[in-house]
């Protein structure tokens, strides 16, 4: 009994050593957080109960990104490509700016760094960990077909060698190598169509003093210092609503009016998609302290920031970045009311 009770022990811990390199490959697969961490959990699932079948003719972790592999094809035979607000739709002016929520399945989701980037040696593996899960390479992976898409991941992010992904997707070398050729093209298209966002890892110097000073404005809600701070073509956008922004002054004209209530937040730093980002909690009128409000995710480009996303469905996204659900209004700001 005591044997039996530590193979099947054994086994857990050796499956669950692949948890966060599975969530990463299936969150950049399928674009949704959830849908990832679903896909990871019946993966390990399926392993386990077929582990008798797995005859060690392939490694454990080659075996794992097959069934992973399978689940997220199967995941998306329904077609669904998730997105950004500026994939689907122009850009809104601030004059007909309107909140028109789309479903959640339309989206693409932020995630937390320490759910899809395993801890690595290399530096460079990190940074193409990181870059590989930024929202404008996660959105340009959604416009792939399936098996195009795990063919890039696999052998551009993963670093597996075309024979071993040919195996693993049952098909010829050939095949794998024309896919990743058909890949590259779209990804490049892409990428002449918008600029990228460009992060040091870590922040260097610039960049970090750069997060100090949106800190600043935006909890100041100075306009001026956060305008400052802007490329000319900076983008905001509001997943579930699909508007979004462009440019500093209908960005700064958006917070001043049909955002004004944003005024007063306090902000917690989280690392998402690879880039820097915050938890934003706005005034309770009611509970006193503050709110969740969004998870904001920021695209920095030559000391600019050139993007920033604002993912608005708190009761999802706090939970799954370990943030708290409410902020108590700090010693001093009580004092400054009485």
């Amino acid at each position: 009994m005591s044997d039996g009770t530590a193979t099947v022990d054994d086994l857990d811990a050796r499956l669950e050593k692949h948890r966060v390199e599975l969530t990463g490959y299936c969150y950049r697969m399928l674009g949704s957080s959830f849908e990832a961490e679903d896909a990871v959990q019946d993966t390990l699932v399926r392993a386990w109960r077929s582990y008798d079948k797995f005859e060690g003719r392939s490694s454990l972790r080659s075996w794992l990104y097959r069934i992973a592999t399978n689940v997220c094809l199967d995941m998306l035979n329904a077609g669904n490509k998730r997105a950004r607000p500026m994939d689907l739709s122009e850009s809104t002016p601030l004059a007909k700016a309107a909140l028109s929520p789309r479903p959640d399945n339309t989206w693409l989701e932020p995630m937390p760094d320490a759910r899809v980037l395993p801890t690595v040696e290399d530096p460079a593996e990190a940074a193409v960990a990181k870059e590989s899960v930024r929202l404008a390479f996660m959105a340009a992976l959604q416009q792939l077909p399936p098996k195009q898409r795990a063919v890039l991941i696999l052998r551009e992010v993963l670093a597996w060698r075309a024979s071993e992904v040919a195996e693993l997707l049952d098909t010829s070398v050939a095949s794998v190598n024309s896919a990743l050729q058909r890949a590259r093209a779209t990804l490049a298209e892409r990428a002449d169509s918008g600029a990228e966002a460009a992060v040091s890892d870590p922040l260097d110097e610039e960049q970090q003093k750069l997060l100090e000073r949106y800190v600043a404005a935006f909890e100041g809600y100075d306009m001026s210092a956060l305008t400052a701070l802007l490329h000319e073509d900076a983008i905001m956008t509001m997943p579930p609503f699909d508007l979004w922004l462009t440019g500093h002054d209908d960005i700064a004209g958006f917070m001043t009016t049909i955002g004004s209530a944003c005024e007063g937040s306090r902000l917690l730093p989280v690392q998402v998609n690879g880039l820097p980002g915050f938890a934003q909690y706005k005034p309770d009128p009611e509970k006193g302290g503050y709110t969740p409000w969004a998870v904001q995710v920021l695209e920095i480009s030559d000391g600019r920031l050139t993007g920033f996303h604002f993912f608005l469905d708190t009761e999802r996204w706090f939970p799954l970045f370990g943030v708290p659900l409410h902020l108590e209004a700090e010693a001093d700001e009580i004092e400054q009311g009485e």
